[in-house]
């Protein structure tokens, strides 16, 4: 086939539901488009209600924003230590580093390719025997699956440090039934163009205390204080999401679970149609588990069948992309400590991240299988 005629097929594009240019007409009709307006305030009911327990929600202007403020919530500041998943996107890591304090990586588990509860627990006594004692863990539901909460948990309480709850990429993903965001003492959303839903850039902080909402929103309108001049007792910032922005985000909300079931079907898709191959394999959810499948990853058996298959989906037109390298693989962060099994090297070795939007056509599916299936032969 040749690449110029055949249509591009894109990792995981935006896919609008519909309702959004409404919400954003309505704020255009009624001069709304500053950084506040209904809209914020309905988009963060929605998410709300969406995730249920109770929690509070702060829309933001990305994802990275709210880890930033989510650290600051918890007491991060300079000279700290921060546990972090090492197989991870760098947002992950980079607001550590924004505050002073200094990034510690964890390995993953094989089950869940997520923070390895085992090595979480070596870092953490290991650390205290250094006499530094993390000031927080930040955990990642990584491609949409959950991390293993239970064990997470348990040893997070055992030693008394809070849980930064990455969900950036589970936003309708659940653990034991209930909603990946409302597991940490803070979790973060994030809407950028290729998540679950978009609202083109923008996220949100989630906590069960009102005051972490209100502080983070206080910090990200510039620290203003209460008064008739700009008034400024603490650093602020510039991180509030815009009225419009949160009209897309109302819109996508209404056609979430369409498109975690769109995603959830693609898997199935590549699932019953390269599973017969001993050469690939699927990351199945653990009892309990519930993936919205944000993107659809497979472990080949070498990373040189993975290389074969990413280059000839490429020369048709169909992009794919290795998963996440480690962060202690990660140039910027080579003097930082890291407590490994390597799982994370071998995941990002042999692993490859497939096409996996939520408005992916059946005849693109077949495509995409119809060429690992001629490198496969």
């Amino acid at each position: 086939m040749n690449i110029i005629d055949s249509k591009k097929i894109w990792l995981s594009s935006p896919h609008m539901g519909g309702s959004e240019q409404k919400f954003v007409k309505e704020a255009f009709d009624t001069n709304w488009v500053a950084p506040l307006g209904p809209n914020v305030n309905g988009f963060e009911s929605d998410i709300e209600s969406y995730l249920g327990e109770d929690v509070y929600a702060a829309a933001l202007s990305s994802g990275t924003a709210a880890l930033h403020l989510g650290l600051k919530l918890l007491g991060v500041t300079v000279g700290d230590e921060v546990l972090c998943q090492s197989m991870t996107f760098a947002a992950s890591a980079n607001p550590i580093v924004y505050l002073g304090a200094k990034p510690v990586f964890v390995d993953s588990e094989r089950s869940t390719w997520n923070l390895c509860p085992d090595q979480l627990e070596i870092a953490i006594k290991d650390r205290i025997a250094k006499g530094k004692k993390p000031k927080a863990i930040i955990a990642v539901h990584l491609y949409g699956m959950p991390y293993n909460v239970e064990a997470i948990h348990k040893i997070a309480s055992e030693y008394r440090i809070p849980i930064l709850e990455d969900s950036a990429e589970a936003l309708g993903s659940s653990y034991q039934g209930i909603n990946c965001g409302t597991f940490g003492d803070i979790a973060i959303l994030s809407f950028n163009g290729n998540k679950i839903i978009t609202t083109s850039g923008g996220g949100a902080l989630v906590s069960k205390k009102q005051e972490y909402k209100d502080k983070a929103i206080f910090w990200a309108t510039q620290a203003r204080d209460n008064a008739p001049h700009y008034e400024h007792s603490e650093i602020g910032y510039n991180y509030r999401m815009s009225n419009i922005t949160a009209g897309i985000g109302r819109g996508q909300m209404e056609v979430l679970d369409t498109h975690v079931n769109n995603r959830r079907s693609n898997f199935e898709f590549y699932k019953k149609n390269l599973e017969d191959s001993s050469e690939i394999k699927f990351l199945e959810e653990p009892s309990g588990y519930h993936s919205n499948r944000w993107l659809t990853c497979i472990e080949t058996s070498s990373y040189e069948l993975r290389e074969g298959i990413r280059l000839s989906l490429a020369e048709e037109n169909i992009e794919s992309r290795p998963l996440w390298k480690p962060m202690h693989q990660q140039a910027v962060f080579a003097d930082c400590d890291a407590y490994l099994n390597g799982i994370s090297d071998d995941l990002f070795d042999r692993g490859l991240c497939l096409p996996s939007g939520s408005n992916l056509e059946k005849d693109d599916l077949y495509r995409i299988v119809s060429v690992i299936k001629n490198v496969l032969r």
